[in-house]
């Protein structure tokens, strides 16, 4: 970071990473995450955690965002309906054929204008560079926005084959039903995007590596993690 973020906090930001580290990585409530500092004897108010995760949350995300390996060729996309004060929105998200998040947006409809502006966001955050194979449910708008966006890629669409993205929405539905719903679309767009770059960070898919392999992988991306949030640099 070329300015200091930290700059004005009482906190250094050992504690203040590490706070926020916990509320996205994990099912935790501003009120666990207090309590949990209190545990280790830092005394801090669950509104100063919550300000932090605000102020910080999407300069750790766009760090690792920058330091993160080349995304995969073949992307899994899908949508999920979101209730927020009464009103349908909709969740989009797609991963690599790795598991790896590549974007999300949360957008009121779903049709080939969401669709089209979705596809633009991934190719923004992919640096333009386009997948070999998109794979889909059926919806129709996916197949209209991708001959205006993307032509030329081979397209799947099938129930079954799209299971990868599906399952991708299971943690943000957990930390829903925790958080009680979302406030706004802002809101909802703000957490799960940064809920799912950090996740995506940490997620290692320990069951398709030996211990030793997982151990240094871990290590690897908590090395990154304290140089994105410059704690390294007061260990």
């Amino acid at each position: 970071m070329s300015e200091n973020p930290y700059r004005g906090h009482r906190f250094p930001r050992e504690i203040i990473s590490y706070a926020v580290w916990f509320y996205y990585r994990f099912a935790a409530s501003f009120r666990d995450v207090e309590q949990m500092m209190a545990s280790r004897g830092i005394l801090v108010s669950y509104e100063s955690v919550r300000r932090w995760c605000e102020k910080f949350g999407h300069l750790y995300t766009a760090g690792l965002r920058r330091r993160r390996a080349r995304t995969g060729d073949k992307w899994h996309l899908d949508e999920v309906f979101l209730n927020i004060n009464g009103v349908r929105h909709y969740l989009w998200r797609a991963v690599d054929q790795n598991g790896v998040l590549i974007d999300i947006l949360v957008q009121p409809k779903r049709d080939q204008l969401a669709a089209m502006r979705f596809f633009r966001k991934l190719l923004r955050a992919n640096g333009w560079r386009r997948p070999r194979v998109i794979i889909t449910d059926k919806l129709r708008s996916y197949a209209a926005a991708k001959r205006v966006v993307m032509p030329g890629v081979a397209h799947r669409q099938h129930r079954y084959l799209n299971n990868r993205a599906d399952n991708s929405h299971q943690p943000t539905r957990e930390r829903e039903r925790r958080m009680r719903r979302f406030k706004s679309a802002g809101h909802a767009q703000h957490f799960v995007e940064v809920h799912g770059i950090i996740g995506s960070h940490f997620r290692l898919r320990r069951h398709l590596r030996s211990a030793a392999d997982y151990r240094r992988l871990r290590s690897k991306r908590f090395r990154i993690w304290n140089e994105i949030t410059g704690a390294a640099a007061l260990a």
